[in-house]
């Protein structure tokens, strides 16, 4: 027998020694573990031509798992604020290391041979892909220096709104000239004085008393039946607390208890438990809290006892004679 072996795409010990990789299985696997790859390898192509600049974010320092070196690749490559879209798995494929790692997997898998010029990257298209990033990272910088220029001008556009509202109101307003009130100067002076006496004083203006309603007239459908206010207590008007922010006589005690009590929850607990069980089981009827003697059991048969049935059927003659003495002395005395 072949010593046991472990593979890494079928994920299982075999003992069939290096037959196992021309088999069914190991094929189907190691085809659907590939096609699970390329996507991710096609997607970084697309980018050597075009490379894209994006501003940083968590989700850019997602990993993808290379399946020829067995570890973890970075997907993308980021430097400070900024991340360049599939730069650390372009990096990766143009490595030496994953030419020879992937050259080693497609020898000991026995993959199919066309498909491995789609997981590695030429020395060429690598440099192609560095310098589509240097033009994106300086397109993507021309860009934000336009966005900084437009929020400064706006920034201040808004300064100056509101230095003109601020002057606007700190100027001295201008005085009417009292000519187009008045022809002579003197009553513009003389009416100023009497507006600022009438402003001081108060007016008194002669009004007419407001009527009394008879409240008693026989033609009145109304009936006036007293100021309803109750003595000593206030309303809200006056000061006094409101009725909903006024405690109550019940909750002022603080010793009221809310809801149930814990022994009642755990009566209703076992309550729930006793419904799930069926209606009609032994003992379902029975009463647990009744007061039961020691010889409630019964005492025939002597089915709790070790031994033979002649045995207990013995026993049970000897205890009931025994009984019969005792009722009858009982009787006598």
């Amino acid at each position: 027998m072949a010593p046991a072996e472990r593979c890494p795409v079928c994920r299982q010990t075999f003992f069939c020694g290096r037959g196992h990789v021309y088999s069914r299985k190991h094929q189907r696997q190691l085809k659907v573990a590939l096609e699970r790859l390329l996507p991710q390898v096609e997607a970084a192509r697309k980018a050597v031509r075009a490379a894209q600049v994006e501003r940083y974010v968590p989700e850019h320092e997602r990993c993808c798992w290379c399946l020829c070196c067995g570890c973890e690749v970075r997907k993308h490559l980021s430097h400070g604020n900024l991340t360049v879209l599939h730069g650390g798995l372009l990096e990766h494929l143009a490595s030496p290391e994953h030419k020879k790692a992937t050259n080693r997997f497609w020898w000991e898998n026995k993959a199919e041979f066309q498909m491995k010029e789609k997981f590695l990257i030429s020395p060429q298209d690598y440099a192609r892909f560095k310098k589509s990033m240097v033009k994106s990272l300086d397109s993507y910088e021309e860009k934000e220096d336009e966005v900084i220029k437009e929020m400064a001008a706006q920034i201040r556009e808004v300064e100056h709104s509101r230095q003109e509202v601020v002057r606007s109101v700190l100027e001295p307003q201008t005085v009417p000239d009292p000519e187009e009130g008045s022809s002579a100067p003197g009553s513009w002076k003389g009416t100023n004085s009497q507006v600022a006496s009438t402003s001081q004083q108060p007016s008194y203006v002669d009004l007419p008393p407001a009527p009394e309603l008879d409240w008693m007239e026989t033609g009145q459908p109304l009936t006036f039946i007293g100021h309803q206010d109750t003595p000593g207590i206030g309303n809200i008007h006056s000061g006094a607390t409101p009725p909903w922010m006024v405690q109550d006589e019940d909750c002022s005690s603080g010793n009221q208890q809310i809801g149930p009590s814990y022994e009642e929850f755990l009566k209703e607990k076992e309550k729930q438990k006793l419904k799930k069980l069926p209606p009609d089981r032994v003992g379902a009827n029975f009463d647990h809290n009744s007061s039961t003697g020691a010889g409630w059991l019964p005492s025939f048969g002597r089915v709790w006892n070790n031994g033979r049935r002649w045995q207990s059927r013995h026993q049970f003659k000897t205890e009931a004679a025994a009984r019969n003495k005792q009722q009858s002395h009982k009787k006598k005395s």
